[in-house]
């Protein structure tokens, strides 16, 4: 029997199983798989946009009173 294949979890760095056993593939664990999306939720991780071409500014052009808070 072989070795199952592994890579080095994105977030940690501790070896995680790259077949179907591993609910949480490419991440070793459940913990490492939700800090990664708490990452992209608070927009700690972003995907750079080099064109320029993302708005910049308020989200929000309704002019409510929630200083562009997310709703």
């Amino acid at each position: 029997m072989s070795n199952p294949k592994t890579i080095s979890c994105p977030h940690c760095g501790e070896p995680a199983r790259v077949d179907s056993s591993n609910d949480y593939r490419p991440f070793c664990s459940r913990r490492c798989k939700l800090i990664d999306l708490g990452d992209w939720l608070d927009e700690s991780n972003r995907i750079p946009d080099p064109s320029g071409s993302a708005p910049q500014g308020n989200w929000d052009n309704g002019g409510g009173d929630d200083q562009g808070l997310p709703h």
